[in-house]
């Protein structure tokens, strides 16, 4: 009798630690998600680059340590360094599958805040304490902070979309993030060989990657009722749009003349906007690409949907 018991009740006790293993899973997860993100920042030994209105005087060797590239010339990296964080803890969920899905996304997304607010916290009290008094500092501290924000919120999008069981909804994850993730791959290159030795393929090939994400993502989504059809049509719109934002923001942004002038940053911004997403600002080779790739897919699905029953007939 004592062993029956035991045996009937082990179960029950699995059962009842199930839901904190999945959790204890997906913080970790999420954690490891994260530093994976900031990866290609953390092994170029994470000194703050320099700063134009940093306080005291100081050499690229001696500046802090800090966990986000924090500088207006880096605000797409930090894009990219905090976003594909977000998408690597959703797609992990969704390689994983628990029973639990919905407690591992929570927990999962708790664990990459975790590490995506510690670094925040850390890199912009770092700059806080380094930059210089005056009005031009403390808006420079408050757009850089607001670009943080915004990439911390569009990693959380990133991992809800990429852990959902929707197709429809994993595509359009993929879209969002092909842009960031290609700048991503980039940023290990630069991190391993430096700014000024990146071989000149690397910048041409960065730029077809968007491309073959997109399409295959599209492949894979299908084309079989309108939400799905909407999503192809968001993630061409992404693949066109993500990349003209990235060249508008580096070069507003890296254009020390028009520093502190509002007004003249959001007309240089939107002059750069529009001839990027016009016919010279080189999108439209990039959405054909995808589109020729998606349509390749599903052209290659739907032929071996119609040999199975071919196959299983004989």
């Amino acid at each position: 009798m004592g062993q029956q018991a035991t045996e009937t009740t082990a179960p029950d006790d699995r059962q009842a630690h199930a839901p904190a293993r999945d959790a204890i899973r997906g913080v970790l997860l999420g954690i490891l998600a994260g530093i994976v993100g900031l990866g290609p920042w953390l092994i170029t030994g994470a000194q703050l680059p320099l700063q134009n209105l940093w306080a005291a005087e100081t050499g690229p060797d001696q500046m802090p340590v800090s966990l986000l590239p924090v500088s207006q010339y880096e605000l797409t990296t930090i894009v990219a360094l905090l976003t594909v964080g977000g998408a690597a803890a959703g797609l992990a969920v969704r390689l994983w599958s628990p029973a639990r899905r919905r407690l591992a996304v929570w927990c999962a997304a708790a664990g990459v805040l975790v590490v995506q607010l510690t670094a925040t916290a850390q890199s912009f009290t770092v700059l806080d304490d380094g930059l210089g008094d005056g009005a031009m500092a403390r808006l420079y501290f408050a757009g850089l902070l607001a670009g943080a924000v915004t990439s911390l919120a569009a990693a959380l999008v990133a991992l809800l979309l990429l852990s959902s069981t929707s197709r429809a909804l994993m595509a359009l994850g993929v879209g969002l993030m092909a842009v960031p993730f290609g700048s991503w791959l980039v940023e290990w290159v630069v991190g391993f060989v430096g700014p000024t030795n990146i071989p000149a393929m690397v910048p041409s090939a960065a730029r077809w990657i968007p491309a073959i994400l997109v399409g295959c993502a599209l492949a894979w989504c299908g084309l079989r009722s309108w939400p799905r059809a909407v999503v192809w049509l968001a993630d061409l719109a992404l693949l066109w749009v993500v990349p003209a934002l990235f060249i508008s923001v580096n070069y507003v942004l890296g254009t020390r003349v028009t520093a502190g002038d509002l007004q003249e940053m959001l007309l240089m911004s939107r002059q750069i906007l529009a001839a990027t997403l016009g016919p010279a600002g080189g999108a439209l080779p990039t959405v054909l690409v995808a589109l020729a790739i998606a349509a390749a897919g599903l052209g290659a699905r739907s032929l071996l949907a119609r040999r199975r029953p071919a196959v299983s007939g004989e």
